[in-house]
């Protein structure tokens, strides 16, 4: 469990960095943009290896019961990751999705760490996917708050790049939900798997 906790500190804590614009503005003038950036990509990868290292101990191990989420919340999570793929393949398409939403990618982390927490009932579960929605909240607050964030400008209807993003997103879903997250999370989604 402590890997899983410091894993979400440093992955978060480096992510929560872009909405305190002081201390990142003094990084990147002391290690320059691009040492900035490689330091950053560096400090999240280790972050997220940890994460999914704690969190794969936590499961084969310490596995703690905070309750018990009923049958039909995991069936509402697999309908609720739809969307999710949907907003991550429009994240800066310029369509009218990604104009409308504003911020797909967080949209996407916010809908995404929902529908976990109503799905799993662990303490582990619960840190985790509390973790990220959390940080995806605070973070679209702080871009609200900003004054020179600029805002896609929404087209006046569907794109072709909004229709590529829902037919790319629908077969991600598909593909996410039915083999790979079996394959890599060890938790079959699917009905009847």
């Amino acid at each position: 469990m402590l890997l899983l906790i410091l894993g979400l500190v440093i992955f978060l804590g480096c992510h929560a960095l872009s909405m305190a614009r002081g201390p990142r503005a003094r990084l990147v003038e002391q290690f320059g943009a691009s040492g900035f950036r490689g330091l950053y990509t560096a400090v999240s990868l280790l972050g997220f290896v940890l994460i999914i290292y704690g969190f794969g101990a936590y499961r084969a191990g310490a596995w703690v019961n905070v309750w018990h989420p009923p049958v039909w919340t995991k069936h509402l999570a697999l309908l609720l990751n739809l969307p999710i793929f949907i907003l991550l393949a429009a994240t800066n398409s310029g369509g009218r999705i990604h104009a409308a939403v504003k911020h797909p990618m967080l949209l996407a982390v916010k809908i995404w760490a929902t529908a976990h927490l109503l799905a799993n009932g662990d303490l582990g579960g619960i840190l985790l996917f509390g973790g990220f929605l959390i940080w995806a909240v605070l973070a679209r607050i702080s871009l609200k708050r900003r004054e020179n964030v600029k805002l896609p400008v929404a087209p006046a209807g569907f794109t072709q790049r909004d229709w590529i993003a829902i037919g790319a997103g629908l077969v991600l879903w598909f593909v996410f939900a039915r083999w790979l997250h079996p394959l890599l999370i060890g938790v079959a989604v699917w009905p009847g798997r």
